[in-house]
C-alpha cells in the first residue's frame, strides 16, 4: 500500500470531524471518498464547505482503505467495529469507547484482521510536546493544567474524558508503566458531570503527575511542565513552544541556565492525521495505538471512581 493512492473518509462531522474532513480531503496521496454524518443539515454544510462528497450511510465509508470515526463516544464502538469488519484501517477520536470492554473488543477485532487501530489524543502530536518528550530524561514530576471557559460542545462526558484524557495519554507515554496508586477530587458545576477535577498519580518508578482539567475557567490555558534530575521543560500547548532550564556545572559552582528549545510548529491534527496514514501504509509512525488509548481510558476511569467515592 506504500506506492497507492490511499481511500479515506470521515464518519462524523462535528466539530473535530470537520477538522478531518478539511485535512484528509487535501491531503496527497488520498483519494477522499465522502463523509457521513447522522445530521443531513450537518453533513451538506460540511460537504459543500470541502467540496466532498456526502455518503448516504457509515456502512458507505467501509469502502475506503482508511476512515476517522468522529461520532459521540458511545457510538465508537458499532462504528469503528462496523468498518474493521469491511476491512479498514480505523482512527477513532478519544476515548477510544465508553467501557474497557468495548476498547478490548476493537483491538481485538484489529489484531486478528491485521488492520491499524488508532485512537484521536491529537495533543500527543503537538509539536511542541513532541520536542519535549525527546529531551526530558529521567522525569521524576509531572504536572499539566487544561482550562476552558464552559461550552456546550461535548458534555455528553466528564470533564475527565473530555479534556484530561489528553494529559493522561502523554502522561503514561512519559511514565512508559502503569499507575501504582490514583488519587482524585472533582465537582459538578454547570452540568451533572464532573466539570472540574484534580488527580494525584504515582508510578512504580517513583514518577509522580499532578493533573487539573476544567471546562468552567474564567480563561483558557493548556500547560505541561516536566521536572527530570537536572533539566526542567514547560510546554504551552497553544503557543506551541517549550522553555526550558538545566543545571549546568562549572568550576565556581552549579548554574541553573535556560535552554532554548526550536520547535518547528504545525497543526497538530494534521500530524496525527499524518501518522494514521504513514501506520495505513505500513510505515513507522508515532501514533497513538488501540492498546495506548485503552490505557488512557483505564486510567481516566479509575479517576471517575475516586471522585465518585467521596
Amino acid at each position: 500500500m506504500n506506492d497507492t493512492i490511499l481511500k479515506a473518509a470521515v464518519v462524523g462531522t462535528g466539530h473535530l470531524g470537520r477538522h478531518h474532513t478539511r485535512i484528509l480531503s487535501q491531503m496527497p496521496g488520498i483519494d477522499f471518498i465522502g463523509a457521513y454524518d447522522a445530521n443531513p443539515e450537518q453533513l451538506e454544510a460540511i460537504t459543500t464547505e470541502y467540496g466532498v462528497p456526502a455518503l448516504p450511510s457509515a456502512e458507505a465509508a467501509g469502502e475506503a482503505d482508511a476512515v476517522v470515526v468522529a461520532t459521540p463516544t458511545v457510538n465508537h464502538r458499532a462504528t469503528a467495529g462496523m468498518l474493521l469488519e469491511h476491512g479498514c484501517h480505523v482512527m477513532v477520536e478519544k476515548p477510544i469507547t465508553v467501557t474497557l470492554e468495548e476498547a478490548a473488543e476493537l483491538i481485538a477485532m484489529a489484531s486478528e484482521r491485521n488492520l491499524v487501530l488508532a485512537v484521536g489524543h491529537v495533543e500527543f502530536h503537538n509539536p511542541a510536546v513532541q520536542a519535549a518528550l525527546g529531551l526530558a530524561k529521567g522525569v521524576r514530576y509531572l504536572e499539566t493544567q487544561r482550562l476552558s471557559p464552559f461550552t456546550a460542545r461535548s458534555v455528553d462526558v466528564d470533564v475527565i474524558l473530555d479534556l484530561m484524557i489528553h494529559d493522561l495519554q502523554i502522561t503514561l507515554a512519559v511514565a512508559g508503566e502503569a499507575p501504582s496508586e490514583i488519587r482524585a477530587v472533582g465537582v459538578p458545576v454547570l452540568t451533572d458531570k464532573v466539570d472540574q477535577c484534580h488527580a494525584w498519580i504515582e508510578f512504580p518508578s517513583g514518577l509522580v503527575a499532578n493533573l487539573t482539567a476544567s471546562r468552567v475557567s474564567s480563561e483558557r490555558i493548556r500547560k505541561l511542565r516536566l521536572f527530570g534530575g537536572e533539566a526542567y521543560f514547560s510546554v504551552d500547548y497553544a503557543e506551541q513552544s517549550v522553555n526550558s532550564a538545566s543545571l549546568v556545572r562549572t568550576e565556581s559552582g552549579i548554574e541553573i541556565a535556560p535552554r532554548i528549545i526550536e520547535v518547528a510548529k504545525e497543526e497538530p491534527l494534521k500530524a496525527e492525521l499524518s501518522a494514521f496514514v504513514a501506520a495505513c501504509r505500513g510505515q513507522g509512525s508515532p501514533h497513538v495505538d488501540g492498546t495506548t488509548g485503552a490505557s488512557a481510558l483505564e486510567a481516566a476511569i479509575e479517576i471517575r471512581k475516586q471522585v465518585e467515592s467521596r
